[in-house]
């Protein structure tokens, strides 16, 4: 909405110009009427509309034509005042004014008119019938209002009417001439009627109404109002309402109805509460919100926006197969102006056997736009209808900023879920294949895909200790240089063909040039392991090039497998990515190998647990005896207060029996029996439990180590 409306009142000489604008003021008729009032601003909180309204007047004797045109172009509505007991003047509405002003106006954008009927107390037939033809003439002229300065006759009402016709114009909605609305309004009304239909069933059953009605002008309707006007709609169109839901025929007409009826202030709450300007275009305010994201930050999705995505995925899904054919596709970007995702989407994410994208590949490819392009993730979520469906301020409330990557670094954890690595090699050793493999995809599948549908990413989840994140893969074009951005990622994965002798060169050039003093963590991927292995023209073997710049050994990988090739890779790679200062012998991750079963025994909830409830029952214990034992030593040192004559024997005789009684006591005891598997001795110790983890540990590790063996024996 505009941030003020600028009036510019024309007309010939002695119609009342300057009079109207007085009396608007004054609130009276003047008795001494100026050349030409001055400049008159009207604060934002008198105004109906809430705007700043500023009211210019113009005098021809006072005034050059220079000026004129000058006022013209500054001004967002021209009311051309007449005399109704003038012929001549409106005469001169059609003759001089109007075609001055189109002249000084593009033919796309005219300005809205306003005809002035003044002196209409000096009469007592109305103009009406002479105005109506040159209404039905000029399509700029957006009414036509009789008053009277004298009287104070319609005065307010005209520049109501004026500043509504800024604010609320008639031009962009609806054609006069064919009595419907212009294309434009009903293509944005068509989209709002979309976003509105959550269920997507063509209807607007009485709870999207209510939504609707709630989210646009803050106030749901009653029963009975839902009623009249699903009726009005029944009275007037045979379809526009089936199974007491309001149809999209049924939407549009209501809206040709408020704007016939002049109450075009309805429709345009409408369009702006969804985003449009007045041209009917959505603003760049509403698709592209501010967003700050600092260097080497990341944006990812939040819990709220995936949430929203999985009720837009489960709204096109009509057949219920957890997969998106072309037609569900095609209706669900209906609401955008293109279509915003081409056939290389589907060799991007993952897809059923009919080549549809499913719904993990649905999220993942709104994912991996957050993550490579979030502009444009915003401008998507704002066709959607994001923040009006939320209720949220903007589509910025859907991403999140991760941290600085130095500050996962230091803290050695990340919060990040979503992990790029770059792949390097050759043309030629197999990263198109590494891409499809995380997709699920065997060589078979890989050489169905067409060359000119081929992706450079691929996306996808990988589980690592339960935790699900996600894996983005690119595959980066060989040159002899890399770019800042091919270098800037989570982790980098070397690429070389076991069956080319000269692939493993280029691979080390570029780790030296860009990764060897860095602190991204490479691994190196003997590709296409199936076929015979050469000697690289190297000077160091992979397995010996790897052992001296501290890198995980070289790992063999095909996608020619019967069926979906290997993930453990994909783990591996996550697991660099999620912990790049961590220099681990074991880079499997696999939950099988002795390394991971004891690091999953060592931080599993049910040891910790366990843990606990030994140290609450031996700190329970220790208190028990405590308290007995210091009971105890009181009565010993009554006795020897009381028998301070007696033999030393006596006293002797004496701590024996406490000493007796004490065991006793404690051998008794049902809360010390449930203990008595520890000793007294283990009590004492502070270190105990300390060794006993170890040696579960060490035992643990001794057992697996043996059970691997023997294994491998088999």
């Amino acid at each position: 909405m505009k941030k003020d409306v600028r009036i510019l009142l024309v007309g010939e000489p002695r119609v009342g110009k300057t009079s109207l604008i007085m009396s608007l003021v004054s609130e009276e008729f003047p008795e001494e009427v100026p050349p030409r009032a001055e400049e008159i601003t009207i604060p934002a909180d008198v105004t109906p509309e809430r705007v700043p309204t500023h009211i210019v007047d113009y005098s021809e004797a006072e005034q050059s034509d220079e000026q004129l045109h000058h006022e013209i172009s500054q001004a967002n509505v021209i009311c051309i005042v007449y005399a109704v007991n003038n012929k001549n003047s409106i005469e001169k509405v059609t003759s001089r004014w109007i075609p001055l002003i189109n002249e000084r106006t593009d033919k796309d954008s005219r300005l809205p008119l306003i005809l002035v009927g003044n002196k209409s107390d000096l009469v007592e037939y109305s103009s009406m019938e002479t105005i109506l033809p040159i209404m039905n003439q000029y399509t700029e002229i957006e009414t036509c209002v009789e008053c009277s300065a004298k009287n104070l006759k319609n005065i307010s009402e005209l520049f109501y009417y004026a500043q509504k016709a800024v604010l609320h114009p008639t031009g962009p909605l609806y054609c006069p001439e064919e009595k419907e609305m212009k294309p434009a309004c009903i293509k944005a009304l068509t989209r709002i009627f979309r976003i509105s239909d959550q269920d997507n069933d063509g209807t607007l059953n009485d709870v999207e109404l209510n939504f609707f009605q709630r989210i646009c002008f803050n106030t749901p309707l009653a029963p009975q109002a839902l009623e009249d006007v699903k009726n009005v709609v029944r009275k007037n169109l045979s379809d526009g309402v089936a199974d007491n839901g309001l149809t999209l025929k049924g939407f549009l007409f209501l809206h040709t109805l408020f704007i016939q009826r002049g109450r075009h202030e309805t429709t345009w709450t409408v369009l702006r509460r969804f985003g449009y300007d007045d041209d009917l275009e959505l603003t760049p305010e509403y698709l592209f919100p501010l967003l700050k994201i600092p260097s080497d930050c990341t944006t990812e999705l939040n819990h709220h926006a995936y949430l929203f995505l999985q009720s837009i995925f489960d709204k096109h899904d009509l057949d219920r197969d957890c997969a998106l054919s072309p037609d569900e596709l095609k209706d669900l970007f209906k609401i955008f102006p293109y279509m915003p995702w081409g056939p290389d989407v589907n060799n991007t994410v993952c897809t059923n056997e009919r080549g549809w994208i499913t719904y993990q590949g649905f999220l993942s490819q709104w994912t991996l736009t957050t993550y490579l392009d979030v502009q444009r993730c915003l401008e998507y979520l704002g066709y959607l209808g994001y923040s009006i469906l939320t209720e949220q301020e903007s589509q910025a409330s859907a991403i999140t900023v991760t941290r600085d990557k130095k500050i996962d670094l230091q803290k050695k954890q990340t919060q990040r879920n979503v992990f790029r690595c770059n792949l390097i090699g050759v043309k030629g050793c197999g990263k198109s294949g590494i891409l499809q493999s995380l997709l699920g995809r065997n060589l078979m599948r890989q050489k169905h895909i067409r060359p000119d549908h081929k992706s450079y990413y691929a996306i996808n989840t990988v589980y690592v200790y339960g935790q699900e994140k996600y894996l983005l893969l690119h595959n980066v074009q060989d040159s002899d240089f890399l770019c800042d951005a091919e270098v800037m990622c989570d982790a980098v994965c070397l690429v070389y063909d076991v069956s080319n002798p000269k692939s493993f060169e280029y691979c080390a050039r570029i780790f030296k040039q860009h990764f060897m003093d860095s602190r991204i963590p490479c691994l190196v991927i003997a590709a296409k392991s199936d076929l015979h292995d050469v000697k690289q023209e190297y000077s160091l073997s992979p397995a010996d090039f790897c052992k001296k710049h501290k890198m995980p050994p070289p790992q063999a990988f095909s996608c020619n497998t019967a069926d979906a090739p290997s993930k453990d890779i994909f783990v591996k790679l996550t697991m660099m990515a999620m912990y790049p200062h961590a220099r681990l012998r074991c880079m499997c991750a696999c939950n099988r190998c002795t390394f991971c079963i004891c690091q999953n025994l060592l931080n599993s909830d049910l040891l910790q647990s366990v843990k606990n409830k030994l140290f609450t029952a031996v700190l329970n214990r220790s208190l028990i005896l405590f308290t007995r034992l210091r009971t105890h030593i009181d009565e010993l040192g009554a006795i020897l207060l009381s028998d301070g004559e007696s033999s030393v024997v006596h006293q002797v005789h004496a701590v024996r029996s406490v000493e007796e009684s004490i065991f006793m006591e404690s051998s008794l005891d049902p809360q010390l029996l449930e203990h008595r598997h520890v000793t007294q001795a283990d009590l004492k110790s502070s270190t105990f439990w300390l060794r006993a983890s170890f040696g579960a540990t060490v035992f643990a590790v001794l057992g697996f180590a043996m059970y691997r063996a023997l294994l491998k024996q088999r």
